[in-house]
């Protein structure tokens, strides 16, 4: 049967340009980014209008020179340049509390979009990505749009309409000035174009190709110094200082290289634009003096010539907002891009509540399933059937890598089998409703994962309407009494760096209260005293033959002792059960099992030698 997941999609499946993609989070708030960005438009538009008013002022005032008292109508142009000017600053306020609040909107729509599809996906999903990437991606993909459509979206929507407006007013006043206005632009655009790339065959040289590997360069730096830093009480104890360096550097070095790659590919572009447009005066002068000339009227040639030294300043203004623009936005399409591959993780299927349906007993059976790791071409369970009878205690044993852990992991559902079926009290497990396959299971694993908490919380986690008088019992069952005793609030203590620090071995004891609490009927146990020392071992022992009392259990052990009196012992190997029986069948039949028993008895008769060698 074929694994049963859907791929997480978005919008219908519609494939879509991720800044549309990003629109579409904005849900009912999408009309607040349109209304911010056509407010945008108008404010561009009315940024020209007091320009052309003032073109009107100072010819009056060229007209008459140097009698300035006679200038007719100065006031009402220059009160109504004014009044344009105050009302783009309105209109400007506007856009971006429009766009402002539908950021803020599409970003939390966002973070719930990804909570809500990672909440679907295989539990197994955590387990290969880790959790620092994965918020980064959340967080911070959400945090880098929420400033493009706050900022830069309508920036850039009005930096593309002010052209329209400069056209529409550059050729009005004088055809030959206006034209020298022109050239700046032209080259700027130019440089532009080939800042991100146009006209190259090169890949490498498209920006948004550079916005990509940047990013990938900074998370690989990012983790690399995370690493480095949480291994530094190991590299300081072996001495390692100078190789454990090296991943880091190389990261910084990859990261440096890309970055004055690019740079240096855009040197000589920006030099050239930033030059371009802002030797807009240098250009208009020449063509002023030749225009001298010829002009039948010098007081109407000096007032273009005016107004045309102030136009220029708003073609600086206008580039630079499309540079930086376009720049902002490449970074979001980078960050959408990156966050959808997150909404593309394929989810897995429930029935509905009506078609669910709930075993009435608990013995496991495994028939015929296979499962490969996504993007795997190995099967990490090839064709393997199993039987664990209701109330057995039946353990994995084997090399690691041989696939124990992912078949303890089938059982919940971490991850869907591509082929065979997996049965609870012959129910499918894929035939029941999430929560009834959660309440039926419980696991305890190697890694423990406890909160920042109270002791009280962290436990009745498995059961959240669990009483207090529940949670002690649990906590006794799981021979907790001692961490109880050293918390000075008792069950109110927080768990953690900022209350009581716990062991190894005693969060597993925590864990395993909460599982107690749980009452689950079966249970799955993967290697549970791992990282236990002796004292908490035997303390884990005693808890786990209490919460493994009347329950099916599939167990997953290295220490062979531990399995001794299991109903059955598995033998797995590549994926494959390659003996099973009782601990005596399989020590009298010789095989892979017998010789790990040897293995496991010579290792405890080791003893340190007369000269500090080991001895048997």
């Amino acid at each position: 049967m074929e694994r049963q997941l859907e791929r997480g999609e978005v919008n219908g499946g519609c494939e879509k340009p991720p800044l549309l993609k990003l629109l579409d989070y904005a849900g009912s708030y999408k009309a607040l980014t349109v209304v911010g960005c056509a407010l945008s438009a108008v404010h561009a538009a009315l940024v020209v209008a007091p320009l052309v008013l003032v073109w009107f002022v100072l010819s009056r005032f060229v007209e008459v020179a140097p009698f300035w008292g006679e200038a007719e109508d100065v006031l009402g142009f220059a009160v109504a340049a004014a009044a344009l000017a105050a009302l783009g600053v309105a209109v400007y306020f506007g856009a971006l509390m429009c766009t402002h609040i539908a950021a803020f909107r599409t970003a939390n729509n966002m973070r719930k979009a990804a909570l809500r599809h990672l909440a679907k996906v295989p539990l197994g999903y955590f387990s290969t990505h880790p959790s620092g990437e994965t918020r980064r991606i959340i967080d911070g993909c959400a945090g880098q749009t929420e400033n493009v459509l706050a900022h830069k979206f309508p920036d850039f929507v009005g930096a593309l309409v002010t052209p329209i407006a400069f056209f529409a007013v550059m050729f009005v006043f004088d055809f030959w000035m206006g034209l020298a206005c022109l050239v700046p632009v032209l080259v700027s655009a130019i440089c532009m174009w080939k800042i991100m790339g146009g006209g190259s065959s090169d890949e490498n040289s498209n920006y948004l190709t550079f916005v990509r590997n940047y990013q990938t360069a900074l998370n690989k730096m990012n983790a690399a110094a995370t690493e480095y830093v949480r291994g530094m009480p190991a590299i300081k104890i072996f001495q390692q200082t100078a190789n454990s360096f090296k991943a880091f550097r190389d990261s910084v070095i990859e990261y440096r290289d890309m970055a004055h790659g690019y740079s240096k590919f855009c040197e000589g572009p920006q030099i050239v634009q930033i030059v371009a447009i802002n030797a807009t005066f240098a250009v208009l002068v020449p063509v002023a003096i030749l225009l001298a000339a010829h002009a039948g009227s010098f007081s109407l040639l000096f007032s273009n010539f005016l107004f045309y030294a102030v136009f220029s300043a708003l073609t600086t203004s206008m580039m630079t907002k499309i540079l930086y623009a376009s720049e902002a936005l490449a970074m979001a399409q980078d960050a959408v891009s990156r966050f959808e591959i997150i909404l593309s993780e394929p989810t897995m299927r429930f029935p509905a509540e009506s078609a669910a349906r709930r075993p009435g007993r608990f013995g496991v059976e495994f028939d015929r399933v296979s499962f490969s790791y996504p993007g795997s071409s190995s099967k990490a369970v090839d064709d393997l059937s199993m039987s664990i009878p209701e109330g057995a205690t039946v353990a994995l044993v084997g090399p690691s890598g041989g696939g124990k852990t992912t078949i303890a992991s089938l059982v919940p559902r971490f991850w869907d089998q591509d082929a065979g079926t997996i049965t609870i009290g012959g129910v499918d497990t894929r035939q029941m409703a999430q929560k009834d396959l959660m309440d039926t299971v419980s696991f305890v694993f190697q890694n423990t994962k406890l909160f920042a908490a109270s002791l009280l919380d962290n436990v009745r986690f498995s059961k959240p309407d669990a009483t207090r008088e529940d949670v002690e019992r649990a906590l006794r069952a799981a021979r907790c009494e001692d961490i109880v005793a050293k918390c000075p609030f008792g069950l109110n203590t927080e768990i953690g760096p900022k209350g009581v620090s716990l062991s190894g071995g005693e969060c597993q004891r925590v864990a395993l209260a909460r599982a107690i609490l749980k009452d689950a009927p079966i249970v799955v146990l993967d290697e549970a005293t791992a990282f236990a020392d002796p004292e908490n071992e035997s303390l884990i022992q005693e808890a786990l033959s209490k919460l493994t009392r009347g329950k099916t259990v599939l167990m997953i052990a290295h220490r062979l002792s531990t399995v001794v009196d299991a109903d059955l012992i598995c033998v797995v190997e590549a994926g494959k059960i390659a003996e099973s029986g009782t601990h005596r069948d399989l020590l009298e039949l010789g095989g892979t099992y017998s010789g790990m028993w040897s293995e496991c008895q010579r290792g405890l008769s080791w003893k340190i030698g007369e000269r500090g060698g080991y001895a048997a």
